[in-house]
């Protein structure tokens, strides 16, 4: 008996995660639009340290020992058909391929401010988008960072470290940043956040500019629906997470009125018994949490449960959000409970023991330290 043909839509940071996970339960195929991984994690360490940002979130797919039986597939997904149940699959140089598929698990993401968009790219592509944004946040003399969640305070923080000289503000709508945290994270951040002399500015309500204006840095004058005078700055970085589903290819009766896909609490997509999704892409709550909390092995299991006929699972959203959120600083890591409470892990202790020992070789199951040659199986 044939073994049944399981593709993953997306190998970003859930997707790799999920096709290393369904490895056993068939012949899996990867589909992506960039040339290896890129992480959309860790904003800040990506524009103040990209050296440092690329050895651990972007990393050639052949690296991945659990990716060694995957076939990996180069191109944007443009269309699916679910009767016959193929998807399109459109290349750089404009021919479409069709990739059939017994099960089909949608874990394309979403596109966030200019980190995170779904283009089509090659090596080199990749390398200018990291290289550029460093350069411009690293020759500016003033930086504004606006925004309220992770991204945003790492980005102040990890600029601020990077660049003492460098004047830094922070600025978010509420009282608080990070509101879906506990409020101790807040209080432990803030004070970071302050002894690196960020300047942090509560109740700072921005005005979107039009077109294009937050999905890259700018030097435009932030103006406020809040009252106060606009604030101007040689860089702008705008961290909002005003997120868009990179679903403009999926039926529009598998998505909800935001564009994300609808999802049962199995992760199993509304009305298609062999589609599931995953990620930040699956609305499973309003956090779309399943993007972190081991949602990709819950979905490799319900595949398998799924093709076996055998009972599925219910994904269970956690009520607050936790782990890192300033990400890896000089002196160390700070990992936070859902309580609120952080524990420190030194600059060793973060690199040896959390990125090489339990990411790479416990939650990846094994990334080897250089690239070997291109397997056959990516197909540009």
């Amino acid at each position: 008996m044939s073994r049944p043909r399981l593709v993953v839509a997306g190998l970003g940071d859930t997707g790799v995660l999920t096709a290393i996970a369904l490895r056993r339960h068939g012949d899996v195929v990867g589909i992506t639009a960039k040339p290896g991984f890129v992480s959309g994690q860790e904003l800040g360490l990506r524009l103040a340290r990209p050296e440092a940002w690329v050895r651990d979130y972007r990393i050639g797919y052949d690296r991945f020992r659990g990716l060694d039986h995957v076939r990996v597939v180069h191109g944007s997904v443009s269309a699916l058909d679910t009767d016959a149940r193929t998807v399109r699959i459109t290349r750089a140089d404009g021919s479409t391929a069709e990739e059939p598929y017994d099960v089909l698990v949608i874990a394309t993401g979403v596109a966030n401010g200019f980190w995170r968009r779904p283009t089509l790219q090659d090596a080199a592509g990749v390398d200018a988008d990291i290289d550029s944004a460093h350069q411009r946040i690293a020759a500016a003399n003033s930086v504004a960072v606006v925004g309220g969640g992770a991204a945003a305070s790492s980005s102040a923080a990890q600029i601020a470290e990077r660049w003492p000289a460098k004047k830094v503000d922070l600025y978010f709508p509420g009282e608080r940043a990070l509101p879906h945290h506990h409020r101790r994270v807040w209080q432990r951040v803030e004070s970071r956040l302050t002894r690196l002399g960020v300047g942090v500015h509560p109740g700072f309500r921005a005005q979107l500019p039009s077109g294009d204006g937050i999905r890259q840095l700018t030097d435009a004058p932030v103006t406020w629906s809040t009252g106060q005078p606009p604030v101007v700055a040689d860089v702008v970085i705008w961290a909002i997470g005003r997120v868009e589903p990179n679903t403009s290819w999926l039926p529009g009766e598998m998505l909800d009125a935001r564009g994300f896909v609808a999802v049962r609490p199995t992760l199993r997509v509304v009305g298609h018994e062999n589609v599931f999704a995953v990620g930040d892409v699956a609305a499973t709550d309003p956090l779309r949490t399943s993007a972190r909390n081991r949602g990709h092995v819950l979905v490799a299991r319900n595949v398998r449960a799924h093709l076996e006929g055998a009972s599925l699972r219910d994904y269970r959203s956690p009520a607050r959000r936790w782990g890192s959120v300033l990400g890896p600083q000089r002196d160390g890591l700070v990992v936070f409970a859902p309580t609120g409470h952080g524990v420190r892990v030194s600059a060793w202790a973060s690199d040896v023991v959390l990125q090489r020992l339990i990411t790479r070789q416990g939650i990846y199951g094994g990334v080897r330290r250089t690239s070997g040659k291109v397997p056959a199986s990516f197909n540009l």
